[in-house]
């Protein structure tokens, strides 16, 4: 007992179905027909010419070390306590301003590297950074 008509044209279809293909690509093909033109309309302006320069201007680095004996280095040339103040200030000054870097013995009291860090700040040097040895 079948409750409805089977056909017998009920085969598996093996052609692949090209409308809706055609219709995409008809669809594409008007897209970019009415792009195409609206693409190549441009407003021409006068624009400010730029030197291509790179500008590296490096600051100098200045190396203070204070060795075991608690004596000031200043790029490597000796200086007195009372003028290192000086010292830092007058590179404070420079443009750009330039990278302090403390090098202090292990052996040296940390009271004199304090002292240099307060100096510098004084003097208004912002970037201090601090020289190590690795750990081998």
């Amino acid at each position: 007992m079948a409750f409805g008509t089977q056909d017998e044209t009920d085969d598996v279809m093996n052609e692949i179905n090209m409308t809706p293909l055609v219709d995409v690509m008809l669809v594409l093909l008007i897209i970019f027909i009415i792009t195409v033109p609206v693409m190549k309309h441009s407003v021409n302006i006068d624009l400010p010419r730029a030197s291509n320069e790179a500008q590296n201007i490096k600051p100098e680095t200045i190396r203070l070390t204070v060795d075991a004996q608690g004596v000031y280095y200043f790029n490597e040339t000796k200086v007195d306590d009372p003028d290192l103040p000086s010292r830092l200030q007058a590179a404070a000054a420079q443009t750009p301003q330039p990278e302090l870097h403390i090098r202090g013995d292990k052996a040296v009291r940390y009271e004199k590297v304090a002292q240099a860090m307060a100096a510098a700040q004084q003097a208004g040097l912002r970037k201090i950074g601090f020289i190590t040895e690795p750990v081998n």
